[in-house]
């Protein structure tokens, strides 16, 4: 099923997780608790990492999206990057998604990556999803930043890309991470002015480790509300305590979108058990009503 169809029918909030393919083939089987786990909360769909500069994860990236569609029975929706890659290369890439069954892409730019510099072809998210919107079927989602790309020069820029990435055919918008709603319903409010209609979805990373958390907020730029910033600082150097406060912290940014009626919730689950559950077993009486 397409997301354009599952945000249509679903008549509230769509859940979703993303995951990322082991980089081992033996490691294929370990996520499989994940998935029990993600399952169980029936998700709308999970979406799937996509490898860069022909990463061999990108054939696990196949593969673990088959194995969510055809034995969990959730749609799956694969990252596809196309800063490294030729037409060719997409290409190949799009016959062997259709030929998996797959109905829907996350189409991104990629993170710039020395060991896979770009090939020139797809600069940005819109090239690629104007390349792929004529000759593809596929349902296309793009990504979106609420508090702006880092290398977005102003706000205003942000706006006008993301138009241009919907006018392009971006029929979705899953946001990156972020700590503070009300930057969020900031960024909804101004994407609507802007004239972007289609459903927008709020990206939610539990940070559980004081370095993790450092490392967001530089790669994403990502803002540290000043609550945030006091329980890294009371709890950082605690494992144990670090992991509950940043799961609760978490779990009160979720509880509060839902309240506020967001398209829906996109939860980056790490991979972890141990988080999936802990996610699960928080909103399981939530995410329904």
């Amino acid at each position: 099923m397409k997301l354009t169809e599952i945000y249509k029918n679903k008549g509230k909030s769509v859940l979703s997780f993303e995951i990322f393919p082991p980089k081992k083939d033996e490691e294929l089987r370990d996520i499989e608790p994940t998935l029990d786990i993600l399952s169980e909360l029936k998700p709308d769909f999970i979406s799937v990492t996509f490898g860069a500069g022909g990463s061999s994860n990108n054939n696990k990236t196949i593969d673990l999206a088959r194995k969510i569609k055809e034995v969990y029975k959730i749609e799956p929706v694969v990252h596809l990057t196309g800063l490294a890659y030729t037409q060719n290369e997409i290409d190949e890439f799009i016959k062997a998604l259709e030929a998996a069954g797959i109905e829907n892409i996350l189409a991104l730019r990629g993170d710039e990556n020395p060991n896979a510099p770009s090939k020139g072809v797809f600069n940005y998210a819109s090239d690629l999803i104007s390349y792929l919107k004529p000759k593809t079927d596929f349902c296309i989602a793009g990504a979106c930043y609420p508090e702006d790309h880092p290398q977005s020069p102003n706000h205003v820029c942000e706006m006008l890309n993301l138009k241009k990435k919907v006018e392009a055919g971006a029929e979705i918008l899953l946001s990156q991470l972020f700590f503070d709603n009300n930057n969020f319903y900031a960024f909804e409010e101004d994407a609507r002015i802007a004239g972007i209609e289609v459903p927008i979805t709020p990206g939610i990373m539990p940070a559980i480790k004081a370095a993790q958390i450092q490392r967001m907020v530089t790669t994403c730029g990502a803002v540290l509300p000043p609550k945030f910033a006091k329980i890294i600082e009371k709890y950082g150097d605690n494992k144990e305590a670090m992991f509950d406060a940043g799961m609760a912290y978490a779990m009160s940014q979720i509880i509060d979108l839902l309240t506020n009626g967001v398209d829906g919730i996109h939860l980056y689950t790490m991979n972890r058990p141990k988080v999936a559950r802990t996610i699960c077993d928080g909103i399981k009486n939530i995410v329904n009503v």
